[in-house]
């Protein structure tokens, strides 16, 4: 086995592990939809740091780290979407304590 053949294949065992150890993280946030412990800035960074990557990835040639790549961008920007659409409404602590329900 050449070198760039065994790289090929790592990459490919790497990506499919990484994508493996997201799943039960995306598949608990769908099923709960409690997102409370992640910070919108981290997902916000997160999704600007993968489309900052994309840059990079583009100009690899085609291989494993694309489709990592396009699996971190899509499951990124998922529980960002998840993130703003599962949020409680914020409630107005002063306006509960004079009666008024929000």
């Amino acid at each position: 086995m050449s070198l760039h053949s065994a790289g090929v294949l790592a990459g490919a065992v790497s990506a499919m592990l990484f994508v493996v150890s997201y799943l039960p993280m995306l598949v608990k946030a769908a099923r709960t939809r409690d997102l409370h412990s992640y910070s919108l800035g981290q997902l916000m960074v997160a999704n600007l740091g993968n489309l900052v990557h994309t840059v990079y990835v583009l100009s690899l040639p085609m291989g494993p780290i694309w489709l990592l790549h396009g699996f971190y961008l899509g499951s990124t920007a998922l529980m960002t979407c998840w993130w703003w659409r599962y949020r409680e409404p914020r409630s107005d602590p002063a306006g509960a304590a004079h009666g008024v329900s929000v």
